[in-house]
């Protein structure tokens, strides 16, 4: 399987270091600590205590593995250091307009890790990312959506956290 780049922003980086730290640090002691005490209760077989707090490490010790990971494999990219400012890279702020209806869309292309459809952080390498990198402001661009193939108009592209 070929390796994918795991691009982010440093925002993105920072965040990803911030909950493994938190889980090393704090989580995952005061868990420790809680299957210490359960254990030193006796029977462990029939010990709620017991048995969810090893779960919970397991639990732990899973997602700071998989964090350790992707934060050896980041590639951190500045997206103000982009010197074509009217042209879509990654980090790019985005606002489409639908031509058929007028609408305004608002993206921002991130990391795989930053992904959140509430702020509009998209995926580099979602669809609509892809028809839009490398585009230019005022580019038209077709998408291929659920609804079927819709006609975007880019009206403004910036970089900025």
């Amino acid at each position: 399987m070929a390796e994918r780049k795991n691009y982010i922003t440093k925002h993105g980086y920072q965040s990803l270091k911030d909950e493994l730290d938190f889980l090393v640090k704090v989580d995952r002691p005061k868990v420790v600590a809680d299957v210490s005490w359960a254990a030193s209760n006796g029977d462990r077989s029939e010990n709620g205590d017991y048995i969810y707090g090893k779960k919970r490490l397991r639990q732990i010790d899973a997602r700071a593995k998989f964090l350790f990971g992707r934060i050896d494999e980041a590639v951190v990219i500045d997206p103000s250091s982009q010197e074509q400012q009217d042209k879509i890279f990654f980090g790019a702020w985005i606002t489409l307009l639908n031509e058929s209806d007028d609408s305004e869309h608002h993206f921002r292309i991130v990391g795989q890790d930053e992904i959140d459809t509430e702020k509009g952080f998209i995926s580099w390498v979602s669809p609509i990312a892809k028809a839009l990198l490398g585009k230019n402001l005022d580019d038209e661009v077709k998408v291929e959506t659920p609804g079927g193939l819709v006609n975007f108009r880019i009206i403004d592209v910036s970089y900025h956290e």
